[in-house]
């Protein structure tokens, strides 16, 4: 059970209420990190306009900013977002071999060239906290400049959404799911 109460619009101060709606209308409902923030409003509405952008309007291509974020996630340990976006993956191309191995924790090994440069990327980046010269120069040459940075963005843009459902014991079965991702 998570540590804060799941914030409901009927809860919330008339003046902002609007916060709730916009996250309930781009999103379909409010769940997980955004029932979450909504205990600081403003600051709910700020990170729901970031995750528009990095969500839907990135230049990644969706199996990649996917690999990116199932790779946050594992990294984190993070339940809620794993089982949030491992259909969300499937859905978009990504490769089967390249949930499981990140999943259990074989990767980059079972991955493409590409699925591994992100891997890497992502998972260097957030476990020693620096990217080697050799992958940030091949991911510039295979994503250019707007797209590493889009990559750096979305691995820390899902980093804080993990923080924030970790800290806050956020898990799938609140929402009613079962948990897809592995002790």
């Amino acid at each position: 059970m998570a540590r804060l109460p799941k914030v409901t619009r009927e809860s919330m101060a008339p003046d902002t209420q609007q916060h709730y709606d916009s996250i309930a209308g781009s999103r379909g409902a409010v769940r997980g990190p955004f029932a979450m923030f909504l205990h600081s409003p403003d600051l709910a509405a700020r990170i729901a306009h970031t995750g528009a952008y990095i969500r839907f309007e990135t230049t990644l291509e969706a199996q990649y900013r996917e690999l990116t974020i199932l790779t946050v996630a594992r990294t984190w340990d993070c339940d809620y977002e794993w089982t949030a976006h491992q259909p969300i993956a499937e859905e978009a191309g990504t490769r089967p071999e390249a949930i499981v191995a990140i999943r259990d924790r074989t990767a980059p090994a079972g991955l493409t060239e590409r699925e591994a440069l992100v891997f890497t990327y992502v998972s260097t980046l957030l476990t020693t906290k620096r990217v080697p010269d050799d992958t940030f120069k091949a991911v510039l040459s295979w994503l250019g400049e707007q797209g590493v940075i889009n990559l750096t963005a979305t691995a820390g843009y899902y980093s804080m959404l993990a923080c924030t459902l970790n800290a806050c014991a956020v898990m799938p079965e609140d929402e009613g799911d079962p948990s897809l991702l592995p002790a």
